[in-house]
């Protein structure tokens, strides 16, 4: 049982607001938290964001969430006609519903729904959820991995086997040269912008890809303007001249990558020893030795220095004599495409500035990169992604000190399930056959493919959801047809802080706790090897509101009463936690005695593709064991195997007959001061930003006789939002910015709220369609639209 502190307190913390878990100390006075402050011995807390600042107004907030509730009215009614009930009854509603289903139709017809870890306290759980989904039996997940984490997470395992850059940590203490695209950690993640400023100041270089000029970008030594949605134009541009000028870390290359590796020019496949019978392993892989002027086996272990990278080579194979050339060849035609001259052209970057930031990476080398969901949010988010990845390997910085790193991690035990689901089942996962080796791949749906589910009943029919707080209405595209899949589930449950436009659907909706409410296991704070040792058990701090419960409460009681309960330790969270951290030796009654966390000795130890297990090189994941700048995964698939530039599917170059009527580029940004559709209603965030606002260049303002603070509207192909004009001379006058999530009223400072569809609504993502996507991914393009803007 919670006790609350009768006397002033104060506790060391981390606020769990989003992925940057900022380490801090929380006062708590009389029972009451009164504040959230910056923790410098943490090492995430040199600095707290003024969101983690008013955590005590979200705590407090008087329209929270504080009991279970059942509608009694059809979806779609003005008034659900909300009921309250006890635990009890929502429990047995929600389990005989899920077992009903699943009985007559298939787990599979139940899916599971989270907000993003990154950009909310879901880091808590999303773990146990995933695990509740697999012991029920459903390969459906959707944590919005399409728009926020493909690109950082799953993209580059066709090319390195990893997910660079986000699990393989850029290392901001020892780099020379930092490498943000698309990624503003003044926003997104301030434990890494405190160690940026901390990096320059001891000399290392900056480079920021972004079409605004805004966070680190202003302190940037080289700022690229890209036009949104031409990243991956930029990244083969900047690889051209690295390539031209020999700046490319050629034993690395050579003995690590598979770009000296042949391909045949008859079938486009890699040269294969058995394609010589020259007696060596049937799948080993071929190259040219410049010494011996023949074609040889890429070992492990050879002198590689004469592999010729450049070329092309006549090879006598079983089937006669065949054309051969280097992967890097191949991919060095692709890149001398994009001279500087042409990519600015694409991508408004001046050539000049191109040639002067290939020079930086190169000469101040580490390269620490880093990217995020303005790089994944675009239709060609696959091969941008991989054109970076590709870009990266030729500083030869993969996992050296001052690069992006593979820390080390505190072991402890798989809690997520995977051996609850059989492979037949995983095969049903939704988007598994439309793109097979995307998201559904690894187990996370998108939202276009849950929606086509339940409306269309493709490839079978979703009829209910469990969602845990994410507002699929405002974070998603297409919030109309979102509306329409909300409103045809048979049965919906919303779990969450707050009543909000995706919770008006539902039929059952819980109240959670928020961070400061209840307890939070971290295990490594991932940003630096200090980071990445501490394991921290996060106190609860005051007593929950109403009948809240945590998420992982709810997780392990929905659990039991599923009749899982087995496999979730008969509800038992602490003794779920002793088994997690079992391998750590660390126990939660330990962690609760020390609540700033207890560090776990690791040491990081470089180029770890170079130790040997078994006298072999461990290599990368892939299936060459190198970094694979050719794949023939992808090309199996009917991919490219080399990534190339691809212009956004809603855009001018791709549909010119768009550009009469939507002669603007749309792309959005996050706001510092909310974290996606949350927090609108706090008025310490709101008297700061009071309306949704649009940025546009002053000339394309006065062409269409707008001024600041004019009210707008921004129309697309697919929808309109209004919002407040904001002037920025910084902007490409073809340029819009707008910001999404406006939905939530402000009473205290009479701040209305939004519709969320309808002629007055405030909903950017409204705007944007679901028929243009990534198709490898099915990232939706957010960032990269074709837009007109008027005054209203």
């Amino acid at each position: 049982m919670f006790e609350p502190t009768q006397v002033r307190e104060e506790v060391s913390s981390f606020c769990a607001l989003c992925v940057s878990r900022c380490g801090a100390i929380a006062t708590v006075e009389d029972g009451r938290l009164t504040s959230l402050s910056a923790d410098p011995s943490h090492p995430t807390g040199r600095a707290l964001c003024i969101k983690g600042k008013v955590a005590p107004e979200l705590v407090y907030h008087p329209d929270r969430l504080e009991y279970p509730m059942k509608r009694t009215q059809p979806k779609g009614a003005a008034d659900p006609g909300w009921q309250r009930i006890s635990w009890g009854e929502a429990l047995r509603t929600i389990s005989d519903n899920l077992r009903r289903l699943s009985d007559q139709h298939g787990p599979e017809t139940v899916v599971f729904n989270t907000a993003s870890p990154s950009t909310s306290a879901m880091s808590d759980s999303v773990e146990w959820v995933r695990r509740l989904r697999r012991a029920f039996g459903s390969p459906n997940q959707s944590i919005s991995m399409e728009l926020c984490g493909w690109g950082r997470y799953l993209a580059n395992l066709y090319s390195f086997g990893s997910a660079l850059p986000a699990g393989v940590m850029p290392d901001l203490e020892n780099a020379g040269c930092i490498l943000f695209w698309g990624y503003n950690p003044t926003v997104s993640r301030i434990a890494h912008a405190t160690a940026t400023s901390a990096a320059k100041k001891r000399g290392a270089q900056l480079i920021v890809v972004d079409p605004r000029n805004a966070g680190l970008a202003r302190q940037a030594d080289a700022w690229l303007q890209v036009r949104p949605g031409t990243d991956g134009a930029l990244a083969l541009g900047l690889s051209n001249v690295m390539i031209q000028a020999g700046w490319c870390d050629q034993a690395f290359l050579r003995s690590w990558s598979n770009a000296p590796m042949l391909v045949r020019d008859d079938t486009k496949r890699l040269l294969r020893a058995s394609d010589l019978a020259v007696g060596k392993p049937f799948d080993s892989y071929m190259v040219w030795s410049g010494a011996t002027k023949e074609p040889v086996v890429c070992e492990h272990g050879a002198d590689t220095s004469s592999y010729a990278l450049s070329g092309s080579f006549e090879v006598a194979t079983l089937d006669g004599p065949v054309t051969c050339r280097p992967v890097f060849a191949l991919w060095a035609q692709i890149c001398a495409r994009y001279t500087p001259d042409n990519v600015e052209k694409i991508t408004g970057v001046a050539a000049s500035e191109i040639t002067r930031t290939a020079k930086m990476m190169w000469q101040s080398r580490p390269v620490a990169y880093m990217t995020w969901s303005g790089l994944e949010q675009q239709s060609n988010a696959t091969q941008s992604a991989r054109s970076i990845g590709l870009l990266y390997a030729l500083t030869g910085n993969y996992d050296t000190k001052g690069g992006n790193v593979e820390f080390p991690a505190v072991p402890t035990n798989n809690i997520q399930g995977d051996e609850f689901l059989s492979a037949a089942q995983r095969d049903k996962t939704l988007g598994r056959v439309k793109r097979p080796l995307g998201p559904a791949k690894y187990d996370f749906v998108a939202s276009a493919d849950i929606y086509d589910a339940i409306l269309d009943e493709k490839p079978y029919k979703i009829r209910a959801m469990i969602n845990f707080g994410s507002n699929l209405l405002l974070a998603h595209a297409d919030g109309a047809r979102g509306y329409e899949a909300l409103k045809a589930l048979e049965f919906n449950v919303h779990i969450d802080l707050f009543m909000n436009p995706s919770a008006e659907l539902a039929d059952i909706v819980l109240p959670t706790t928020s961070p400061f409410e209840s307890e939070g296991l971290k295990i490594g704070f991932e940003v630096s090897e200090d980071a990445c040792s501490l394991v921290q058990l996060r106190q609860q701090l005051v007593e929950a509101r109403g009948e809240a419960r945590s998420d992982i409460q709810i997780v392990f009681d929905l659990a039991c009463q599923l009749g899982l309960g087995d496999l979730f330790w008969d509800g038992d969270v602490d003794a779920a936690y002793h088994h997690q951290l079992s391998p750590s030796g660390l126990t939660p009654e330990a962690l609760r005695a020390t609540p700033e966390g207890i560090r776990v000795p690791l040491q990081t130890t470089y180029q770890k593709y170079q130790a040997l297990k078994d006298g072999v090189p461990r290599g990368f994941d892939t299936p060459s064991g190198k970094v694979e700048f050719y794949s023939e995964i992808l090309m199996d698939h009917g991919y490219p195997p080399l990534p190339d530039y691809e212009e956004p599917q809603v855009g001018h170059c791709a549909q010119p007959k768009l550009a009469a009527r939507y002669p603007l580029i749309l792309t959005c940004t996050k706001d510092s001061l909310f974290c996606e559709s949350q927090h609108r209603g706090l008025p310490s965030l709101r008297r700061r930003a009071l309306e949704p606002q649009v940025d546009m260049h002053p000339e394309a303002a006065e062409a269409r006789n707008i001024s600041a603070g004019d009210w707008v509207r921004v129309k697309t192909p697919k929808g309109h939002a209004r919002a407040r004009a904001r002037l920025d001379k910084t902007l490409d006058p073809k340029v819009i910015c707008g910001q999404h999530g406006w939905w939530q009223a402000c009473p205290e400072l009479d701040a209305p709220g939004y519709d969320v569809l309808g002629e007055n609504t405030a909903n950017f993502n409204q705007m944007i369609g679901q028929d243009a996507l990534d198709p490898v991914s099915g990232s939706v393009p957010l960032r990269a639209y074709v837009c007109e803007i008027e005054a209203l």
